[in-house]
């Protein structure tokens, strides 16, 4: 029996739990991932479903594709852990008579601790971090020498309170080659709001002052809007490794697939975005150029441009774009 017939097959029925119970799911399972791990992978990937129930909505392949590329980075699915996520948006396709419709996929996004997880597995990094710069700890950041005197707010609590003015992002290899980057909030917001349509740094503001009414925030599930900093700490991540550090065989599969729906194969796609369905107020749309295109557009590396940021697209809150996060 071929597998790809009996997934599609499968995904008629009515929960993913049942999903994960058929005869040919367990065995592809058992062949990808080892009979003594099998249990504790369907045990997580349950555990992130249920986190998130319109994952439930997807295809159900799609969820499993998407795990078995993080099982095998060795990543967790855990939203606690924040390695890597499966996100829930909709595809364009085509029914048997041509007619376009919207299907539910899951698409794998690392997260910026999946990136640090990676990168440390290389053993060629001494240390690598990155955190928010908060209100009055900058002194001055040389981007010359690449140097940061900061004065750090040691209270843990005050600290989270203050706002952040940026964000700044390191590491240093065992040899000692050292790399070093500072990125100002005002940055960070232009970025998003140019290649994100999922963002808008009006609205995000507007969020911040309380001018939208919680029962329209479902409209914004963006990861920009729900987690700033944590979608600013995979950016500078990103532009740091990328640019400037060492790569393993895994992370450049991982970096390459970020963002993507993993097919049944291994293949990826990186989905048009279509307009989320405002009926359901779970379901996040995924744009895949944020990083996509400013990596190509400022250093002309190995990923190819996706997709551009419609200018007469009025309506940026209704796609998401990353985790990651």
């Amino acid at each position: 029996m071929a597998v790809n017939n009996s997934l599609t097959k499968s995904n008629n029925q009515k929960t993913f739990s049942n999903f994960l119970m058929g005869d040919a799911i367990r065995r592809k399972i058992n062949e990808t991932v080892g009979g003594a791990n099998g249990q504790r992978f369907i045990t997580s990937i349950l555990s992130a479903v249920s986190t998130n129930p319109a994952l439930q909505e997807c295809e159900h392949s799609s969820i499993i594709s998407a795990a078995f590329l993080g099982e095998a980075l060795k990543l967790s699915p855990s939203p606690q852990l924040g390695q890597y996520y499966m996100v829930p948006f909709n595809k364009k396709s085509y029914d048997a008579n041509g007619k376009e419709i919207k299907i539910k996929v899951a698409q794998f996004q690392l997260g910026y601790k999946g990136y640090i997880q990676l990168a440390e597995r290389t053993g060629s990094y001494r240390t690598i971090n990155v955190m928010a710069i908060k209100e009055g700890e900058l002194i001055k950041y040389d981007p010359l020498n690449e140097t940061i005197e900061v004065n750090l707010i040691e209270d843990d609590d005050i600290r989270e309170q203050t706002p952040t003015i940026g964000y700044y992002a390191m590491f240093e290899y065992l040899n000692g080659f050292r790399k070093t980057m500072y990125w100002t909030k005002k940055k960070m917001l232009s970025h998003a709001d140019k290649y994100s349509q999922a963002f808008s740094k009006e609205i995000y503001q507007k969020i911040l002052d309380g001018k939208i009414p919680q029962k329209d925030m479902w409209k914004y599930s963006s990861f920009w809007y729900k987690d700033f900093d944590g979608m600013a700490f995979k950016t500078m991540l990103r532009q740091l490794i990328s640019k400037w550090g060492i790569m393993s065989i895994e992370m450049q599969e991982a970096y390459t697939k970020d963002m993507a729906e993993i097919k049944e194969n291994g293949d990826y796609d990186y989905i048009e975005s279509q307009d989320i369905e405002t009926t359901n107020h779970e379901v996040v749309e995924t744009n895949i150029s944020e990083e996509k295109q400013e990596d190509n557009i400022q250093n002309n590396e190995q990923i190819e441009q996706n997709e551009v940021k419609d200018s007469n697209n009025t309506d940026n809150n209704n796609f998401d774009d990353d985790f990651f996060d």
